[in-house]
Protein backbone atom coordinates (compact mmCIF):
# COMPACT_ATOMS: atom_id res chain seq x y z
CA UNK A 1 0.00 0.00 0.00
CA UNK A 2 2.83 2.22 -0.92
CA UNK A 3 4.47 3.93 -4.10
CA UNK A 4 7.79 5.72 -4.75
CA UNK A 5 7.18 8.95 -3.98
CA UNK A 6 5.29 7.98 -0.33
CA UNK A 7 9.12 5.80 0.39
CA UNK A 8 11.63 8.37 -0.94
CA UNK A 9 9.52 10.71 1.47
CA UNK A 10 9.43 7.52 4.26
CA UNK A 11 5.81 8.27 4.60
CA UNK A 12 4.55 4.78 5.83
CA UNK A 13 1.80 5.24 8.23
CA UNK A 14 -1.21 4.42 6.38
CA UNK A 15 -3.33 6.70 7.70
CA UNK A 16 -0.83 9.54 6.30
CA UNK A 17 -0.52 7.60 3.09
CA UNK A 18 -4.36 7.41 3.02
CA UNK A 19 -4.56 11.55 3.59
CA UNK A 20 -1.74 12.33 1.20
CA UNK A 21 -3.20 10.79 -1.50
CA UNK A 22 -6.47 12.25 -1.28
CA UNK A 23 -4.48 15.58 -1.02
CA UNK A 24 -2.63 14.67 -3.86
CA UNK A 25 -5.75 13.88 -6.31
CA UNK A 26 -7.61 16.62 -5.38
CA UNK A 27 -4.39 19.12 -5.83
CA UNK A 28 -4.02 16.97 -9.32
CA UNK A 29 -7.86 17.75 -10.36
CA UNK A 30 -7.39 21.23 -9.75
CA UNK A 31 -4.33 22.03 -11.38
CA UNK A 32 -5.25 20.25 -14.53
CA UNK A 33 -8.80 22.48 -14.59
CA UNK A 34 -6.21 25.50 -14.78
CA UNK A 35 -5.60 24.47 -18.14
CA UNK A 36 -8.84 23.16 -19.74
CA UNK A 37 -10.91 26.19 -18.10
CA UNK A 38 -8.40 28.44 -20.81
CA UNK A 39 -9.15 25.91 -23.63
CA UNK A 40 -13.24 25.80 -22.22
CA UNK A 41 -13.05 22.30 -21.53
CA UNK A 42 -15.38 20.73 -19.19
CA UNK A 43 -14.19 19.94 -15.62
CA UNK A 44 -14.66 16.18 -16.21
CA UNK A 45 -12.10 16.13 -18.64
CA UNK A 46 -9.66 17.68 -16.62
CA UNK A 47 -10.16 15.18 -13.74
CA UNK A 48 -10.13 11.87 -15.85
CA UNK A 49 -6.78 13.50 -17.42
CA UNK A 50 -5.40 14.27 -13.70
CA UNK A 51 -6.29 10.75 -12.37
CA UNK A 52 -4.66 9.21 -15.44
CA UNK A 53 -1.63 11.35 -14.74
CA UNK A 54 -1.17 10.65 -11.21
CA UNK A 55 -1.95 7.44 -11.55
CA UNK A 56 -0.30 3.69 -11.90
CA UNK A 57 0.61 4.10 -15.84
CA UNK A 58 1.92 7.09 -15.54
CA UNK A 59 3.23 8.78 -12.22
CA UNK A 60 2.35 6.18 -9.27
CA UNK A 61 1.78 8.62 -7.20
CA UNK A 62 -0.99 6.86 -5.87
CA UNK A 63 -0.72 3.55 -4.23
CA UNK A 64 -3.03 0.99 -5.65
CA UNK A 65 -5.07 0.17 -1.91
CA UNK A 66 -5.43 3.42 -1.95
CA UNK A 67 -7.57 3.15 -5.14
CA UNK A 68 -9.22 -0.32 -4.96
CA UNK A 69 -10.30 0.84 -0.78
CA UNK A 70 -12.18 4.75 -2.78
CA UNK A 71 -14.72 2.26 -4.47
CA UNK A 72 -17.48 3.06 -2.57
CA UNK A 73 -16.45 6.62 -3.96
CA UNK A 74 -18.82 5.83 -7.03
CA UNK A 75 -21.87 5.52 -5.21
CA UNK A 76 -21.77 8.42 -3.59
CA UNK A 77 -21.10 10.61 -6.60
CA UNK A 78 -23.72 8.54 -8.74
CA UNK A 79 -26.32 9.49 -5.59
CA UNK A 80 -25.58 13.16 -5.70
CA UNK A 81 -26.21 13.07 -9.73
CA UNK A 82 -28.93 11.40 -9.77
CA UNK A 83 -30.77 13.29 -6.62
CA UNK A 84 -29.56 16.57 -8.76
CA UNK A 85 -31.19 15.57 -12.11
CA UNK A 86 -34.74 14.60 -9.93
CA UNK A 87 -34.96 17.98 -10.27
CA UNK A 88 -35.69 18.26 -13.86
CA UNK A 89 -38.70 16.05 -13.31
CA UNK A 90 -41.12 18.86 -12.26
CA UNK A 91 -44.70 17.41 -13.13
CA UNK A 92 -45.53 21.12 -14.19
CA UNK A 93 -43.11 20.56 -17.44
CA UNK A 94 -43.51 17.65 -17.67
CA UNK A 95 -47.17 18.08 -18.35
CA UNK A 96 -46.67 20.34 -21.22
CA UNK A 97 -44.74 17.75 -23.83
CA UNK A 98 -44.00 14.79 -21.49
CA UNK A 99 -45.18 12.07 -23.74
CA UNK A 100 -43.27 13.29 -26.78
CA UNK A 101 -40.05 14.10 -25.02
CA UNK A 102 -40.56 10.37 -23.94
CA UNK A 103 -40.99 9.17 -27.10
CA UNK A 104 -37.86 11.06 -28.41
CA UNK A 105 -35.75 9.68 -25.89
CA UNK A 106 -37.03 6.54 -25.92
CA UNK A 107 -35.63 6.65 -29.70
CA UNK A 108 -32.54 8.32 -29.50
CA UNK A 109 -31.55 5.94 -26.55
CA UNK A 110 -32.74 2.80 -28.44
CA UNK A 111 -31.46 3.42 -31.58
CA UNK A 112 -27.65 4.52 -29.77
CA UNK A 113 -27.70 0.85 -27.87
CA UNK A 114 -29.27 -1.00 -30.88
CA UNK A 115 -26.56 0.39 -33.22
CA UNK A 116 -23.42 -0.50 -30.86
CA UNK A 117 -24.58 -3.69 -30.25
CA UNK A 118 -25.40 -4.70 -33.69
CA UNK A 119 -22.04 -3.47 -34.76
CA UNK A 120 -20.07 -4.77 -31.24
CA UNK A 121 -21.45 -8.25 -31.37
CA UNK A 122 -23.02 -9.15 -34.81
CA UNK A 123 -20.05 -7.21 -37.17
CA UNK A 124 -16.86 -7.04 -34.80
CA UNK A 125 -17.95 -10.66 -32.97
CA UNK A 126 -17.16 -9.40 -29.86
CA UNK A 127 -18.12 -11.53 -26.45
CA UNK A 128 -22.20 -10.85 -25.82
CA UNK A 129 -22.14 -9.95 -22.46
CA UNK A 130 -19.84 -7.48 -23.33
CA UNK A 131 -21.37 -6.15 -26.09
CA UNK A 132 -25.08 -5.77 -24.39
CA UNK A 133 -23.29 -3.77 -21.28
CA UNK A 134 -21.83 -1.77 -23.33
CA UNK A 135 -24.84 -0.74 -25.89
CA UNK A 136 -26.81 -0.45 -22.89
CA UNK A 137 -24.24 2.35 -21.31
CA UNK A 138 -24.32 3.94 -25.29
CA UNK A 139 -27.94 5.40 -24.33
CA UNK A 140 -26.85 7.53 -21.30
CA UNK A 141 -25.76 11.15 -21.84
CA UNK A 142 -24.06 13.53 -19.29
CA UNK A 143 -26.71 16.27 -18.64
CA UNK A 144 -23.72 18.75 -17.23
CA UNK A 145 -21.74 19.75 -19.96
CA UNK A 146 -25.54 20.65 -21.82
CA UNK A 147 -26.99 22.32 -19.23
CA UNK A 148 -23.60 24.65 -18.16
CA UNK A 149 -23.35 25.31 -22.25
CA UNK A 150 -27.47 26.22 -21.97
CA UNK A 151 -26.71 28.63 -18.76
CA UNK A 152 -23.31 30.04 -20.47
CA UNK A 153 -25.23 31.23 -23.44
CA UNK A 154 -28.71 32.52 -21.90
CA UNK A 155 -30.35 29.96 -24.35
CA UNK A 156 -33.90 29.90 -24.32
CA UNK A 157 -37.17 28.60 -26.36
CA UNK A 158 -38.85 24.92 -27.37
CA UNK A 159 -35.67 23.55 -28.25
CA UNK A 160 -34.23 24.35 -25.06
CA UNK A 161 -36.90 22.97 -22.96
CA UNK A 162 -37.00 19.61 -24.86
CA UNK A 163 -33.79 19.49 -24.61
CA UNK A 164 -33.22 19.51 -20.67
CA UNK A 165 -36.31 16.85 -20.40
CA UNK A 166 -34.50 14.51 -22.59
CA UNK A 167 -31.23 14.50 -20.75
CA UNK A 168 -32.79 14.33 -17.30
CA UNK A 169 -34.80 11.04 -18.64
CA UNK A 170 -32.30 9.87 -20.69
CA UNK A 171 -30.21 8.36 -17.39
CA UNK A 172 -33.72 7.01 -16.44
CA UNK A 173 -33.70 5.40 -19.91
CA UNK A 174 -29.89 4.27 -19.57
CA UNK A 175 -30.19 3.15 -16.11
CA UNK A 176 -33.12 0.56 -16.79
CA UNK A 177 -30.96 -0.43 -20.41
CA UNK A 178 -28.21 -1.48 -18.01
CA UNK A 179 -29.96 -3.45 -15.34
CA UNK A 180 -31.61 -5.26 -18.53
CA UNK A 181 -28.20 -5.87 -20.10
CA UNK A 182 -26.19 -6.84 -16.81
CA UNK A 183 -28.84 -9.35 -15.89
CA UNK A 184 -28.44 -10.78 -19.32
CA UNK A 185 -24.62 -10.73 -19.31
CA UNK A 186 -24.66 -12.55 -15.68
CA UNK A 187 -27.55 -14.96 -17.35
CA UNK A 188 -24.61 -15.39 -19.94
CA UNK A 189 -21.68 -15.82 -17.84
CA UNK A 190 -23.69 -18.61 -15.47
CA UNK A 191 -24.67 -20.13 -18.46
CA UNK A 192 -28.77 -20.31 -17.54
CA UNK A 193 -31.41 -18.53 -19.11
CA UNK A 194 -33.74 -18.73 -16.69
CA UNK A 195 -35.99 -16.35 -16.20
CA UNK A 196 -35.58 -15.53 -12.54
CA UNK A 197 -32.13 -14.58 -13.27
CA UNK A 198 -33.44 -11.69 -15.88
CA UNK A 199 -36.27 -10.68 -14.09
CA UNK A 200 -35.23 -10.44 -10.13
CA UNK A 201 -32.89 -7.68 -11.07
CA UNK A 202 -35.64 -5.16 -12.62
CA UNK A 203 -38.02 -6.13 -9.52
CA UNK A 204 -35.49 -5.11 -7.64
CA UNK A 205 -34.85 -2.33 -9.48
CA UNK A 206 -38.10 -1.28 -9.24
CA UNK A 207 -38.15 -1.53 -5.46
CA UNK A 208 -35.64 0.81 -5.43
CA UNK A 209 -37.25 3.48 -7.21
CA UNK A 210 -40.19 3.03 -4.71
CA UNK A 211 -38.00 2.96 -2.01
CA UNK A 212 -36.73 5.84 -2.62
CA UNK A 213 -39.93 8.16 -3.38
CA UNK A 214 -40.66 6.92 0.23
CA UNK A 215 -36.83 8.58 0.80
CA UNK A 216 -38.34 11.80 -0.65
CA UNK A 217 -41.40 11.69 1.36
CA UNK A 218 -39.28 10.90 4.26
CA UNK A 219 -36.80 14.02 3.39
CA UNK A 220 -39.63 16.46 3.01
CA UNK A 221 -41.27 15.43 6.53
CA UNK A 222 -37.03 15.43 7.94
CA UNK A 223 -36.28 18.96 6.52
CA UNK A 224 -39.33 21.24 8.12
CA UNK A 225 -37.92 23.49 10.32
CA UNK A 226 -34.20 23.00 9.93
CA UNK A 227 -31.48 25.59 10.02
CA UNK A 228 -29.25 25.56 6.54
CA UNK A 229 -26.58 23.88 8.12
CA UNK A 230 -29.03 20.96 9.54
CA UNK A 231 -30.99 20.88 5.96
CA UNK A 232 -27.48 19.64 4.76
CA UNK A 233 -26.79 17.33 7.15
CA UNK A 234 -30.22 15.62 7.09
CA UNK A 235 -29.78 15.31 3.20
CA UNK A 236 -26.30 13.60 3.18
CA UNK A 237 -27.83 11.54 5.83
CA UNK A 238 -30.67 10.07 4.04
CA UNK A 239 -28.80 9.87 0.50
CA UNK A 240 -26.04 7.79 2.93
CA UNK A 241 -28.23 5.33 4.40
CA UNK A 242 -30.52 4.91 0.95
CA UNK A 243 -26.43 4.18 -0.49
CA UNK A 244 -25.78 1.89 2.25
CA UNK A 245 -29.62 -0.22 1.23
CA UNK A 246 -28.58 -0.16 -2.15
CA UNK A 247 -24.93 -1.49 -1.68
CA UNK A 248 -26.12 -3.82 0.77
CA UNK A 249 -28.94 -5.47 -2.03
CA UNK A 250 -25.63 -5.12 -4.62
CA UNK A 251 -28.07 -2.61 -6.58
CA UNK A 252 -27.39 0.94 -8.18
CA UNK A 253 -28.45 3.11 -6.26
CA UNK A 254 -29.28 6.15 -9.35
CA UNK A 255 -32.75 5.34 -9.93
CA UNK A 256 -33.56 5.45 -6.53
CA UNK A 257 -31.90 8.32 -5.50
CA UNK A 258 -33.43 10.57 -8.74
CA UNK A 259 -36.72 9.30 -7.43
CA UNK A 260 -35.99 10.79 -4.56
CA UNK A 261 -35.10 14.16 -5.91
CA UNK A 262 -38.16 13.83 -8.15
CA UNK A 263 -40.87 13.17 -5.57
CA UNK A 264 -39.24 16.15 -3.29
CA UNK A 265 -39.10 18.95 -5.62
CA UNK A 266 -42.88 17.81 -6.61
CA UNK A 267 -43.97 17.87 -2.98
CA UNK A 268 -42.06 20.96 -2.12
CA UNK A 269 -41.00 22.81 -4.93
CA UNK A 270 -37.51 23.65 -2.85
CA UNK A 271 -35.13 24.02 -5.40
CA UNK A 272 -32.58 25.66 -3.18
CA UNK A 273 -31.76 22.33 -1.57
CA UNK A 274 -30.92 21.12 -4.99
CA UNK A 275 -28.79 24.30 -5.01
CA UNK A 276 -27.39 24.07 -1.57
CA UNK A 277 -26.29 20.13 -1.98
CA UNK A 278 -24.04 21.60 -5.61
CA UNK A 279 -22.07 24.06 -3.19
CA UNK A 280 -20.93 20.49 -1.29
CA UNK A 281 -20.64 17.82 -4.71
CA UNK A 282 -17.78 19.10 -6.38
CA UNK A 283 -15.08 17.85 -4.21
CA UNK A 284 -16.82 14.31 -3.71
CA UNK A 285 -17.56 14.81 -7.97
CA UNK A 286 -13.81 15.30 -8.37
CA UNK A 287 -12.70 12.62 -6.37
CA UNK A 288 -14.86 10.20 -8.33
CA UNK A 289 -13.74 11.30 -11.69
CA UNK A 290 -10.16 11.26 -10.48
CA UNK A 291 -10.03 7.94 -9.50
CA UNK A 292 -11.68 6.94 -12.88
CA UNK A 293 -8.64 8.25 -14.20
CA UNK A 294 -6.42 5.90 -12.19
CA UNK A 295 -8.48 2.65 -12.84
CA UNK A 296 -7.74 4.15 -16.70
CA UNK A 297 -4.50 1.79 -18.47
CA UNK A 298 -3.61 3.66 -21.37
CA UNK A 299 -1.59 0.55 -22.01
CA UNK A 300 -4.80 -2.02 -22.28
CA UNK A 301 -6.15 -0.24 -25.50
CA UNK A 302 -3.45 -1.51 -27.41
CA UNK A 303 -4.14 -4.75 -26.20
CA UNK A 304 -6.27 -7.58 -27.40
CA UNK A 305 -8.98 -9.23 -24.88
CA UNK A 306 -9.50 -12.91 -25.33
CA UNK A 307 -12.16 -11.89 -22.96
CA UNK A 308 -14.12 -9.98 -24.99
CA UNK A 309 -12.31 -10.92 -28.92
CA UNK A 310 -9.66 -10.72 -31.24
CA UNK A 311 -10.26 -6.50 -31.46
CA UNK A 312 -7.63 -4.34 -29.76
CA UNK A 313 -9.43 -2.21 -27.39
CA UNK A 314 -8.69 1.25 -29.18
CA UNK A 315 -10.39 0.06 -32.34
CA UNK A 316 -13.55 -1.26 -30.15
CA UNK A 317 -13.10 2.59 -28.47
CA UNK A 318 -12.91 4.66 -32.01
CA UNK A 319 -16.27 2.36 -33.71
CA UNK A 320 -17.92 3.08 -30.10
CA UNK A 321 -17.41 7.00 -30.33
CA UNK A 322 -18.72 7.19 -33.51
CA UNK A 323 -21.47 4.57 -33.92
CA UNK A 324 -23.10 6.00 -30.66
CA UNK A 325 -23.31 9.91 -32.00
CA UNK A 326 -24.71 8.36 -35.46
CA UNK A 327 -27.37 6.59 -33.40
CA UNK A 328 -28.00 9.53 -30.96
CA UNK A 329 -28.46 11.55 -33.47
CA UNK A 330 -30.85 9.30 -35.97
CA UNK A 331 -32.90 8.44 -32.64
CA UNK A 332 -33.70 12.43 -32.23
CA UNK A 333 -34.62 13.41 -35.54
CA UNK A 334 -36.73 10.09 -36.15
CA UNK A 335 -38.19 11.32 -32.44
CA UNK A 336 -38.83 14.50 -33.39
CA UNK A 337 -40.16 13.56 -36.67
CA UNK A 338 -42.87 11.24 -35.41
CA UNK A 339 -44.13 13.99 -32.43
CA UNK A 340 -44.22 16.44 -35.32
CA UNK A 341 -41.87 18.72 -33.43
CA UNK A 342 -40.62 22.04 -35.29
CA UNK A 343 -37.33 21.54 -37.97
CA UNK A 344 -35.45 23.62 -35.97
CA UNK A 345 -35.84 20.91 -33.09
CA UNK A 346 -35.57 18.19 -35.31
CA UNK A 347 -32.28 18.99 -37.27
CA UNK A 348 -29.80 19.95 -34.25
CA UNK A 349 -31.05 18.36 -30.88
CA UNK A 350 -29.05 14.69 -31.69
CA UNK A 351 -26.10 17.35 -31.80
CA UNK A 352 -26.71 18.11 -28.11
CA UNK A 353 -26.97 14.84 -26.68
CA UNK A 354 -23.19 13.76 -27.40
CA UNK A 355 -21.54 14.39 -24.52
CA UNK A 356 -21.08 11.44 -22.28
CA UNK A 357 -19.26 11.10 -18.32
CA UNK A 358 -20.71 11.12 -15.58
CA UNK A 359 -23.71 8.69 -15.66
CA UNK A 360 -21.55 6.21 -17.85
CA UNK A 361 -18.59 6.09 -16.02
CA UNK A 362 -20.14 5.27 -12.79
CA UNK A 363 -22.33 2.64 -14.16
CA UNK A 364 -19.32 1.11 -16.40
CA UNK A 365 -17.41 1.17 -12.81
CA UNK A 366 -20.22 -0.81 -11.33
CA UNK A 367 -20.31 -3.05 -14.27
CA UNK A 368 -16.55 -3.51 -14.08
CA UNK A 369 -17.04 -4.63 -10.32
CA UNK A 370 -19.95 -6.89 -10.90
CA UNK A 371 -18.36 -8.75 -14.46
CA UNK A 372 -15.00 -9.06 -12.76
CA UNK A 373 -11.46 -9.91 -14.71
CA UNK A 374 -10.95 -8.32 -18.21
CA UNK A 375 -14.10 -8.21 -19.14
CA UNK A 376 -14.86 -5.38 -16.66
CA UNK A 377 -11.58 -4.01 -17.52
CA UNK A 378 -11.95 -3.20 -20.79
CA UNK A 379 -15.63 -2.20 -20.64
CA UNK A 380 -14.10 0.45 -17.95
CA UNK A 381 -10.79 1.40 -20.39
CA UNK A 382 -13.47 2.38 -23.91
CA UNK A 383 -16.24 4.31 -21.34
CA UNK A 384 -13.31 6.50 -19.51
CA UNK A 385 -11.42 6.53 -22.94
CA UNK A 386 -14.75 7.66 -25.22
CA UNK A 387 -16.02 9.96 -22.09
CA UNK A 388 -12.52 12.14 -22.42
CA UNK A 389 -13.40 12.55 -26.36
CA UNK A 390 -16.92 13.00 -25.28
CA UNK A 391 -16.22 15.89 -23.48
CA UNK A 392 -13.80 17.13 -25.40
CA UNK A 393 -16.43 17.96 -28.28
CA UNK A 394 -19.63 17.56 -26.38
CA UNK A 395 -19.82 21.47 -25.54
CA UNK A 396 -18.84 22.25 -28.87
CA UNK A 397 -21.79 20.06 -30.23
CA UNK A 398 -24.14 21.63 -27.77
CA UNK A 399 -23.33 25.19 -28.51
CA UNK A 400 -23.89 24.46 -32.23
CA UNK A 401 -26.84 23.27 -31.56
CA UNK A 402 -28.45 25.91 -29.63
CA UNK A 403 -26.92 28.47 -32.41
CA UNK A 404 -28.38 26.71 -35.26
CA UNK A 405 -31.81 26.26 -33.55
CA UNK A 406 -32.06 29.62 -32.90
CA UNK A 407 -31.79 29.76 -29.41
CA UNK A 408 -29.88 31.87 -28.89
CA UNK A 409 -28.22 35.12 -30.66
CA UNK A 410 -24.46 35.45 -31.56
CA UNK A 411 -23.51 39.43 -31.55
CA UNK A 412 -26.60 40.67 -32.55
CA UNK A 413 -29.34 38.83 -34.95
CA UNK A 414 -29.24 35.61 -35.80
CA UNK A 415 -29.09 34.74 -39.43
CA UNK A 416 -32.23 34.42 -42.02
CA UNK A 417 -32.73 30.56 -41.01
CA UNK A 418 -31.59 31.18 -37.47
CA UNK A 419 -34.04 33.56 -36.78
CA UNK A 420 -36.96 32.02 -38.22
CA UNK A 421 -36.50 29.11 -35.85
CA UNK A 422 -36.41 31.55 -33.05
CA UNK A 423 -39.80 32.87 -34.59
CA UNK A 424 -41.24 29.70 -34.51
CA UNK A 425 -40.05 28.83 -30.68
CA UNK A 426 -41.70 32.02 -28.83
CA UNK A 427 -39.90 33.02 -25.85
CA UNK A 428 -41.92 31.54 -23.31
CA UNK A 429 -40.43 33.77 -20.32
CA UNK A 430 -41.69 32.38 -16.73
CA UNK A 431 -41.11 28.50 -17.47
CA UNK A 432 -38.14 28.72 -19.70
CA UNK A 433 -36.21 31.20 -16.97
CA UNK A 434 -37.29 29.38 -13.56
CA UNK A 435 -36.08 25.87 -15.81
CA UNK A 436 -32.57 27.35 -16.92
CA UNK A 437 -32.14 29.21 -14.17
CA UNK A 438 -32.80 26.57 -10.96
CA UNK A 439 -31.34 23.73 -13.32
CA UNK A 440 -27.97 24.06 -11.99
CA UNK A 441 -25.19 21.56 -13.46
CA UNK A 442 -25.30 18.79 -12.08
CA UNK A 443 -21.17 18.09 -12.50
CA UNK A 444 -19.97 21.31 -12.94
CA UNK A 445 -19.19 24.32 -10.79
CA UNK A 446 -22.47 25.87 -10.20
CA UNK A 447 -21.67 28.89 -7.56
CA UNK A 448 -20.60 31.49 -10.20
CA UNK A 449 -24.40 31.63 -10.63
CA UNK A 450 -25.48 32.38 -7.44
CA UNK A 451 -26.35 35.35 -5.51
CA UNK A 452 -23.96 36.49 -3.25
CA UNK A 453 -24.79 36.00 0.63
CA UNK A 454 -26.89 33.52 2.48
CA UNK A 455 -28.15 30.15 0.58
CA UNK A 456 -31.93 30.86 1.95
CA UNK A 457 -33.52 31.96 5.31
CA UNK A 458 -32.04 30.43 8.30
CA UNK A 459 -35.18 28.85 9.06
CA UNK A 460 -37.74 27.33 6.71
CA UNK A 461 -41.90 26.60 7.83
Amino acid sequence: MTTPIFEKLHITSPVSIIIVSIALMLIAGFAVTRITKRLRLPDVTAYIIAGTLIGPCCLNLIPRGIISGMDFIADIALAFIAFSTGEFFKISALRKNGAKVAVITLLEAGLASAAVFAVAYLILGLDFSFSIVLAALASATAPASTIMTIRQTHSRGDFVETLLQVVALDDVVGLIAYSVAISFALASFSGSTDANNIIKPLLINVAVFVLGGVFGFLLKLLLRKRSTDNRLIVLLAVLFSFCGICAALDVSPILGCMSMGLIYINLTGDDLLFKQLNYFSPPILLLFFVRSGLNFDLAALTDISDCIGAVPLIWVGVIYFFVRIAGKYSGAFLGCLITKKDKCVRNYLGLALVPQAGVAIGLAAMGARILGSETGSALETIILASSVLYELIGPACAKLSLYLSGSYKKDAEPANAEASCLENNPLQKSNSSAQTDDSAPVLEESSQNMPKGELRPKVRG
